[in-house]
């Protein structure tokens, strides 16, 4: 990790578990000897920065090239390693930029939605197949991240929680077909280890909040 992402990780980690009361689950999880895709869901444009200061490695992420107009947001996406890709059509720049960065043993951060899906179960969204291509293609694995919180997006002074999953080598993301039908099947598998996260979290807390009822009720 160079001198100035750690420093700007470090300034930015800070403020993030102050103004957002981030807090990384299973960090233990996160492999530091090896490139991996992170997975995640995407809930807000604060998504990516939120990636980048939780893990311990040093990461690259794929952002929407909106993003980097909005001031601060952009300056810091960019400064910490994002770059752009063109939504709006088939960006083969970003794609091969993406791929040079895999093969050449860095990490990058992928949100397989595509778009922000705030207040709706990851679920009950559409997935775009590109990190299925790029894990094939680099030989790299996955690491799956859920991001929960507790209104449906980011928000300020609200709790977001960062749960890390178990690390999904290579070896695991050998699927049988087409090329396309290789990459739906390799995001679909991966993506639905993100929705156990989040499934197990929102039972953890069903759980917590049951709790809660039963001790009031003891008190009366």
């Amino acid at each position: 990790m160079n001198k100035f992402y750690r420093v700007m990780k470090g300034m930015f980690g800070w403020l993030y578990r102050r103004l957002w009361r981030v807090k990384v689950i299973n960090r233990e999880k996160e492999p530091l000897d090896k490139p991996f895709i992170v997975c995640a869901n995407h809930t807000s444009m604060m998504d990516g920065p939120m990636v980048l200061v939780s893990l311990k490695s040093q990461m690259r992420c794929m952002t929407k090239k909106e993003v980097f107009k909005i001031p601060l947001v952009g300056w810091f996406v960019k400064a910490m390693g994002g770059f752009p890709i063109d939504r709006k059509k088939g960006d083969i720049a970003a794609m091969r930029l993406t791929l040079d960065i895999l093969k050449g043993g860095e990490s990058i951060a992928i949100f397989p939605q595509g778009t922000r899906c705030p207040y709706v179960h990851p679920r009950d969204t559409e997935l775009k197949s590109g990190i299925g291509m790029f894990a094939e293609r680099s030989g790299v694995g996955i690491l799956p991240v859920c991001i929960k919180n507790k209104k449906g997006r980011v928000r300020f002074f609200s709790r977001n929680k960062f749960i890390l999953g178990d690390y999904i080598p290579p070896e695991d993301l050998k699927f049988e077909g087409s090329s396309r039908e290789r990459y739906e099947k390799i995001t679909e598998f991966a993506f639905s280890k993100v929705i156990e996260l989040y499934d197990l979290e929102e039972v953890k807390e069903q759980a917590k909040k049951q709790a809660k009822k039963d001790k009031k009720k003891k008190k009366k």
